[in-house]
């Protein structure tokens, strides 16, 4: 009864900070607005985050994290729409929606498949909420036996994680990786307060700022992808059919739907994987368990219910490493992290402690954002659908004007919008070459996340570099990354051979 009564009382103050106005005003803008950015081919989730995070930085936590949350997640619902009616996707992990949604348009049914997407969307954002609510408490009272050595293994396994995420480009990764953690390292060493690639430039004693590099990356030099690339013009499917006949379609896939979110939901707690991954191993297992295989690729209704219910279930599950460990396992959950440290709200295992009604606020904010989103693209499809042709290089203009604001007006300094534009061009550079961006901003954040519980735990060890092999924790993470680089190898070494031509 006591536990049941302290999680009572945590639900009533989070619905006391979810139901403050200026909450559920951050809510209904995050929601509306990250279905516009997921509805326009190439924009996407991580352009608007990175456009609005400066903006956050000035707002009460909560509300600028359920602002750039309602962002993530309505950009996932309506990436589907461009994916279904004129086969483009329009987020990145939008590609599997045009396998079966597309071809359902052509037969005439694009509002079945819309409707179909939204509930499946809607399923895998609600359940990976509450699994959310269900894990993240456990998974912090864990973590409180972590001490210097575990953070800063799990860390390590984090980035390994995210370099064998990107499968055929590890090695690209890990190069990327690797490039985001020279920059961490640059600026004033504070141990020792030493300077560190400077090279005698004062702009550089900060070390590389967060929001630049990020407005950068994925703002500016998708803006400049969209200003470059030649577009061809679409013409939108007229919609027919009933509204309703997509949402009970999708419940009548049960198994799907709560398989495929279940995927989303472990995909997206593990650092690096994300949606993409998640969608393409639900679909695949529910190819391979539906009576009708040879429909996926051509309009099968389970294909559709898979990818989506998969990709809307990993926002919350991303939230789990970052609220119980502190450790972000993508770049959008890097980013949010910036808004904690603001604040001087440290995520981790005392969060759930000292912030109870700050946790649960977040966790109720995610679940209602899900409703909100659902009941506006419900209402509003067909006029959403006009948005996905939309002039791309005029979208281009706005990103880039909009990125060069928000980068100068976070710290008021000349040399942040240079540090973007150097960021942009690599970023579009690097998108050219299909090399993965991510993983700098990935290193940029967990490298002095690494250094620095390293540094701590050697100094608590007398400088003895078995504390990280005589702790059961710690031990047990080195044991997991060994296996998980032997399985990595091994499946690299099979597919290779599998290559080779008899």
């Amino acid at each position: 009864m006591p536990v049941l009564q302290n999680i009572m009382e945590n639900v009533l103050l989070g619905l006391d900070q979810l139901l403050q106005f200026n909450v559920l005003l951050a809510l209904v803008i995050g929601s509306i607005g990250g279905i516009i950015l997921g509805a326009i081919p190439g924009v996407g989730p991580a352009v608007g985050i990175a456009i609005l995070l400066p903006i956050t930085f000035s707002m009460e936590p909560l509300v600028g994290l359920t602002l750039l949350l309602g962002i993530y997640a309505a950009s996932m619902y309506s990436g589907a729409i461009p994916s279904i009616l004129i086969n483009t996707p329009g987020t990145a992990v939008a590609v599997l929606a045009t396998y079966d949604g597309y071809p359902m348009t052509q037969r005439g049914e694009g509002r079945r498949a819309l409707t179909m997407a939204y509930t499946s969307s809607f399923f895998g954002g609600v359940f990976s909420v509450l699994v959310l609510m269900v894990l993240a408490l456990p998974l912090a009272n864990f973590a409180r036996r972590f001490g210097s050595a575990e953070f800063a293994m799990a860390a390590l396994f984090a980035m390994i994680v995210v370099i064998f995420a990107h499968r055929k480009k590890a090695v690209a990764a890990a190069m990327t990786l690797a490039l985001g953690l020279f920059f961490a390292s640059m600026g004033i060493e504070f141990a020792f307060t030493t300077q560190r690639y400077t090279f005698g430039q004062l702009w550089l004693f900060n070390g590389i700022p967060l929001i630049p590099m990020v407005l950068g990356l994925f703002a500016m030099s998708q803006g400049l992808t969209l200003l470059i690339d030649d577009h061809q013009e679409s013409t939108l499917p007229k919609l027919t059919g009933s509204l309703w006949d997509g949402v009970k379609e999708a419940f009548s896939y049960p198994r799907v739907l709560l398989m495929s979110s279940s995927f989303g939901v472990f995909m997206g707690i593990l650092p690096g994987v994300g949606e993409f991954m998640a969608q393409f191993f639900s679909y695949s297992s529910a190819q391979r368990m539906s009576k009708t295989p040879e429909l996926f690729g051509n309009g099968a209704p389970e294909g559709l219910i898979a990818s989506e219910s998969a990709d809307n279930a990993v926002p919350a599950a991303a939230l789990i490493p970052l609220l119980a460990l502190g450790i972000p396992g993508e770049a959008l959950t890097a980013m949010m992290l910036s808004v904690f440290y603001v604040h001087n709200v440290v995520p981790g295992p005392l969060l759930f402690e000292t912030r109870p009604e700050f946790v649960m606020g977040l966790f109720l904010s995610m679940l209602f954002t899900n409703f909100v989103i659902m009941g506006f693209m419900l209402v509003s499809t067909k006029w959403l659908v006009k948005i996905t042709i939309i002039n791309p290089k005029f979208i281009g203009v706005v990103v880039l004007t909009l990125s060069l604001i928000g980068t100068y007006t976070s710290n008021y300094s000349l040399t942040d919008p240079l540090i973007a534009l150097f960021f942009a061009f690599l970023g579009y550079i690097l998108n050219r070459l299909d090399i993965p961006s991510v993983p700098i901003v990935l290193g940029l954040v967990l490298g002095p996340i690494f250094e620095a519980r390293v540094r701590q735990a050697l100094g608590g060890a007398g400088g003895d570099i078995t504390v990280f092999f005589t702790r059961p924790i710690s031990l047990g993470l080195i044991v997991f990354m060994i296996l998980t680089i032997a399985v990595f190898l091994w499946s690299a070494r099979q597919q290779e051979k599998s290559n080779i031509p008899v």
